[in-house]
């Protein structure tokens, strides 16, 4: 199958950190749809900014990672996304305040314009896999688009719920759960889930969850929800996968060594990596394995994507020069 018979569309916020020293861009949507525009994945980034300068930013790191604007829509009278960054440093060591502003472009996306564009990317419904997240689902202009392009699809839907806080509700969570086929989450929302869902009481403790747990969580909300597998990211300890059929993969046998500059992205890498995986047809635990590495590789550089263009090559090359095993079913439809 071809890469063009199997689009990626990925829906979500495109925004400003602002730093004191300077902006960067970001959006965890934005993150997974940069990398993949780096492997010549071509995905469409449906989301919207403001008639702002702030949108040039936006625009210039599309073109340099390859990605179409077509699916990125202008408001005449919303900004662009931002989010305030402060820093503290009255602590023994400094931390950054993260202040999601309100009432930002891509708080209003219009459903209209984002499913015309994705029928003219992807005409044939059944194909293709189709990401999204939740901080885009706060306001019910941009959830209304999402849930009617949801609906007029057929394709693999992948959600990452990446809640932040205040900025979600109950209800958003549920309904993602309800369209998503792939569920990812980390440590930290599969014991949100678990309390929710599974009537766990919350850990008294810090402590991480042991593999039973992990296991028994996601066993139970793959039933609950009627999804095709979950993906459960770990931090240090890597990565578990569990899917409809009880088949667990985990890193435990792959340790990757890094030195961590910051976490910034880490999961939107590794959702990046496993979608394009997808799309090219590697063997699950082969796409699981170069997410896994990958997104160690994005915790070793400054911010969610790297600045040079040699980090991404060097990762093509690699992949390139290895061979594949023959190609096996994670049990996904296409």
């Amino acid at each position: 199958m071809s890469l063009q018979s199997k689009p990626i569309i990925v829906f979500g916020e495109t925004l400003i950190d602002d730093f004191p020293d300077q902006p960067v861009v970001g959006g965890a949507p934005f993150n997974v749809a940069r990398s993949l525009g780096y492997f010549d994945c071509a995905p469409l980034m449906i989301s919207r900014v403001g008639n702002d300068a702030t949108a040039e930013l936006i625009r210039a790191d599309m073109q340099r990672f390859k990605l179409s604007a077509v699916g990125l829509q202008t408001d005449r009278h919303y900004p662009t996304g931002r989010v305030k960054v402060t820093q503290d440093d009255s602590a023994d060591k400094a931390k950054h305040h993260f202040e999601i502003l309100p009432e930002q472009a891509y708080d209003y996306i219009d459903s209209q314009l984002a499913i015309a564009v994705m029928q003219q990317t992807s005409p044939v419904h059944g194909q293709g896999i189709f990401y999204f997240g939740t901080l885009a689902q706060r306001n019910p202009v941009s959830r209304d688009a999402l849930y009617s392009l949801l609906k007029q699809t057929q394709a693999l839907k992948y959600v990452d719920l990446n809640l932040r806080a205040m900025q979600y509700s109950l209800t958003t969570i549920e309904q993602s759960l309800q369209f998503a086929d792939i569920l990812k989450v980390n440590e930290e929302e599969l014991q949100m889930l678990a309390e929710i869902y599974l009537d766990k009481p919350k850990a008294e403790s810090e402590a991480a969850l042991d593999d039973a747990d992990i296991q028994a969580h996601a066993t139970a909300l793959i039933k609950l929800f009627k999804l095709q597998a979950i993906i459960i990211t770990l931090g240090e300890r890597g990565y578990a996968y569990l899917d409809e059929a009880g088949a667990l993969l985990s890193s435990a046998s792959e340790p990757v060594k890094v030195e961590v500059v910051d976490t910034v992205g880490g999961g939107d890498a590794f959702s990046a990596i496993f979608l394009l995986g997808m799309q090219r047809g590697w063997p699950l635990h082969i796409s699981l394995q170069r997410a896994h590495q990958f997104a160690a590789a994005i915790c070793g550089v400054r911010g969610a994507v790297a600045s040079d263009a040699g980090f991404y090559d060097q990762w093509q090359q690699r992949w390139d020069a290895e061979t594949l095993p023959a190609i096996e079913s994670s049990g996904a439809k296409p």
